[in-house]
């Protein structure tokens, strides 16, 4: 039987595009965590992907999950099946037009096949408390004076997932 974990999600920029950050909490029985990291340059879609990649990713083995995000783009690609279509079709949404962040939503969608998730959409800054928590820490990062640099938006021919080494 896998362990159950809740992980909540938020991403931030200041503009968009414009400096970014991500914030997760993640909450296994009556342990919390906390992740959160910021770009350079980057887009809100990309930070709301990366938060969930990155809760995801910290987690040791295969566990049943419910992603809550605040992120209609994220819940309703994924509940709606919409990632996996635009994957099967190599990342496109018409024969003209390209699919926005591929090297997240493989990321997202591979992770996704290891752990059994439930995505679970909350209205942003309606007093949410894991949501709220969230969006401090992606602002935090987004503030930082250090920032590196989002490969997969300011250089998407060299685009993959940050290899942070983050454990649940």
């Amino acid at each position: 039987m896998r362990e159950k974990v809740e992980i909540y999600t938020d991403g931030a920029c200041k503009g968009n595009p414009g400096p970014g950050g991500y914030g997760v909490v993640l909450l296994f029985g009556d342990r919390e965590k906390e992740l959160s990291g910021g770009f350079r340059e980057t887009t809100n879609n990309r930070m709301e992907l990366i938060a969930c990649v990155e809760g995801l990713r910290s987690l040791k083995r295969p566990c049943e999950v419910v992603l809550t995000s605040d992120s209609k783009y994220v819940v309703n690609a994924m509940v709606k099946g919409w990632a996996k279509k635009w994957r099967s079709k190599g990342w496109m949404l018409s024969p003209s037009k390209h699919a926005k962040n591929p090297d997240l939503w493989a990321a997202l969608l591979d992770l996704c096949a290891e752990h059994a998730v439930t995505f679970k959409w909350v209205k942003g800054h309606a007093n949410h408390p894991e949501n709220e928590r969230c969006d401090q820490l992606a602002v935090a990062a987004s503030n930082e004076k250090e920032r590196p640099v989002d490969i997969g938006f300011e250089n998407p021919d060299q685009a993959r997932v940050q290899d942070d080494l983050f454990s649940l």
